[in-house]
């Protein structure tokens, strides 16, 4: 996971499973807790996140205060279905694109 230079947020590569839980789980709390009312997750280079990975951004978006979102870019389709599928009124995550 890298800062994004151009807006607050990190960009992610490759997949998000065990092996990378550690990381995702870290640049989420990072998310968390940053003071920006908006955060983005750049996902375009991300090719699979499993149901862990996707369960740990929802219950990260949900113990934002309110008013703050995050703003999941490119992300794989699965990760679009898991969150319609488990979390259809997560108020706090827009997903762009794919």
């Amino acid at each position: 996971m890298l800062p994004l230079t151009d807006r607050p947020g990190w960009q992610a590569a490759g997949e998000v499973t065990l092996l990378t839980r550690t990381a995702w789980e870290q640049a989420l709390r990072h998310l968390a807790r940053s003071d920006e009312e908006t955060c983005h997750l750049e996902l375009s280079a991300v090719t699979f996140v499993d149901v862990a990975g996707v369960s740990a951004l929802a219950m990260t978006a949900q113990g934002l205060p309110q008013g703050r979102r995050i703003v999941i870019e490119e992300p794989p389709a699965t990760l679009r279905r898991v969150l319609d599928l488990f979390w259809p009124d997560l108020l706090t995550v827009e997903v762009i694109g794919r």
